[in-house]
């Protein structure tokens, strides 16, 4: 009898540790301000389709403007030692550990609209870099402009000898074949840099007129030529995905595609309205290239398709293959 009854009370506090694990609150790391028109689009969203396709089973809260730890750099660090269950970043900040990802942001790989659906459509493809972490979400960026503290740029010779801020790799081969010196630099570090001459300018898309107030700090932003994009994903610790049961790790990777196209929607709607925003504004310009513009700096930027495709070839990735699959999209 006394066996029996250890037993059921073994058995009831396993009942409970186990219901107490089932709702325990998993934490999402976020850079970005809580005011970001990411989190009220995609992030919130997320996490509450997490909780509704699990049934309640998984929690997500939301730790914004680096409550976790500053610096977006740190985020794949973050949620692959467990600091977060899931953390929101950008491949290009860990480029090295991403290079089929990065194949995504070469001009004229990704069709701005359709890119999201291009890369969740190729999937496979992409996925033998995350082993470290588990994918939750991915998606396309609106094109990275170029964003000048006082210079107005209609042609690659405005740039010769100017520092511009780039996101990636990628973007800093790009910058450079216009004759400019590739800065890199996190997201958050734009605005000071812009403001104290640290830089002279910037790519990125046209939401940080108002999402990191660009517009603040910088008085042209050229766009019309063909361009880079940044992806951006969010990532779970792989630990604990592996601890879901098979159906809520089935709801976790609904939520997360469910939150991609949300955040591409997000993405592309706020930059067009950045850049409106910053024609509007006093002693502000948008210059728009004209053709022939566009293609003096077109025809500097497309070899580096090439050039890019040949270096992760040479690494054993079946880089073209994996272009030519995300072009097919378009």
């Amino acid at each position: 009898m006394f066996n029996v009854k250890s037993l059921a009370i073994g058995a009831a506090m396993l009942a409970v540790t186990a219901m107490g694990a089932k709702a325990e609150e998993m934490k999402f790391a976020n850079f970005m301000a809580a005011t970001h028109p990411y989190v009220a689009g995609a992030f919130e969203p997320f996490a509450e389709m997490v909780k509704e396709n699990t049934n309640g089973d998984v929690t997500v809260r939301l730790y914004n403007g680096g409550e976790l730890g500053p610096g977006p750099v740190e985020q794949f660090t973050r949620v692959s030692e467990g600091v977060a269950e899931f953390a929101i970043s950008l491949p290009g900040y860990t480029a090295s550990n991403f290079p089929r990802t990065l194949l995504a942001e070469l001009p004229g790989v990704l069709d701005t609209a359709t890119g999201t659906a291009d890369l969740w459509q190729n999937i496979g493809l992409l996925q033998p870099e995350y082993k470290r972490v588990k994918l939750i979400a991915l998606w396309s960026s609106a094109p990275n402009l170029l964003y000048m503290r006082d210079k107005a740029v209609h042609s690659p010779d405005d740039l010769k000898g100017l520092k511009i801020r780039v996101p990636s790799r990628n973007t800093g081969l790009m910058v450079e074949a216009w004759g400019a010196s590739p800065v890199s630099l996190p997201v958050s570090d734009i605005y000071n840099a812009m403001q104290t001459g640290v830089i002279d300018g910037a790519m990125i898309d046209g939401t940080a007129t108002g999402a990191f107030k660009l517009g603040e700090v910088s008085k042209y932003l050229t766009v019309g030529m063909d361009s880079t994009n940044s992806p951006f994903f969010i990532l779970m610790n792989r630990d604990a995905f592996q601890g879901l049961s098979a159906d809520d790790q089935a709801a976790v990777e609904k939520a997360g595609k469910d939150a991609s196209l949300l955040a591409q929607n997000v993405q592309l709607t706020v930059a067009e309205k950045g850049i409106a925003d910053f024609a509007a504004m006093p002693d502000h310009a948008v210059i728009t290239l004209t053709p022939d513009e566009a293609a003096a700096f077109n025809a500097l930027s497309a070899p580096i398709v090439d050039t890019v495709i040949a270096e992760e070839t040479a690494d054993g990735i079946e880089a073209q293959k994996i272009v030519d699959a995300l072009k097919a999209g378009q």
